[in-house]
């Protein structure tokens, strides 16, 4: 009786774990970002946050604060600290949105020479002859369940490119492997 009961609760978590922590995340992560706008109206703050930030994406696109925008992202980049801070947040930023994105070629690489031991990244620069290494390839390494990696320089005919989503790569590599790979069109 007891193996029956004991079977049927770690399914209960299976199934209910991950909902559960998934909503509270995203409540938490709701809640905080409203209270940063403090106002007697739960959910006006989140609101008033997501219509400024597409307010400034609507004028940051237009011509006219072009001047205004540049002007300000070379007084940020001209101060001593500010600088390596701002530029570090708007590459890591412009990685993931926008148009120049950086984890967008999913590769396998060859950790050893005998093919033995690969590895799941992304290509970030596909040439380093300006670091003095020609014919290597700069390869982001996400870490399982962490959101942070490595980046290693790795010869370019120990790296294979996959024809995979870089979102399904991503999540696999993110899930220590645990979700499955959809192959593109599927």
């Amino acid at each position: 009786m007891f193996q029956f009961i004991q079977k049927y609760f770690l399914r209960g978590l299976f199934f209910v774990v991950p909902i559960a922590l998934t909503i509270y995340i995203i409540v938490i992560s709701i809640r905080w970002l409203d209270g940063l706008i403090d106002l007697d109206i739960p959910g006006l703050g989140l609101l008033i946050i997501l219509g400024s930030i597409t307010v400034f994406g609507y004028l940051g696109s237009s011509f006219l604060a072009q001047p205004i925008i540049s002007f300000f992202e070379s007084v940020m980049t001209r101060l001593p600290l500010v600088s390596i801070i701002y530029t570090s947040l708007k590459d890591l930023i412009s990685a993931f949105v926008g148009d120049h994105k950086k984890f967008n070629q999913p590769v396998i690489v060859d950790l050893v020479k005998d093919g033995s031991i690969k590895r799941v990244g992304f290509v970030t620069q596909q040439d380093l002859e300006e670091l003095g290494v020609p014919g290597f390839a700069a390869i982001y390494f996400p870490h399982s369940y962490n959101v942070s990696g490595n980046l290693v320089l790795v010869p370019k005919e120990q790296v294979k490119i996959l024809p995979l989503s870089s979102t399904e790569v991503m999540k696999f590599a993110v899930s220590g492997g645990v979700s499955g790979l959809v192959p593109p069109g599927k």
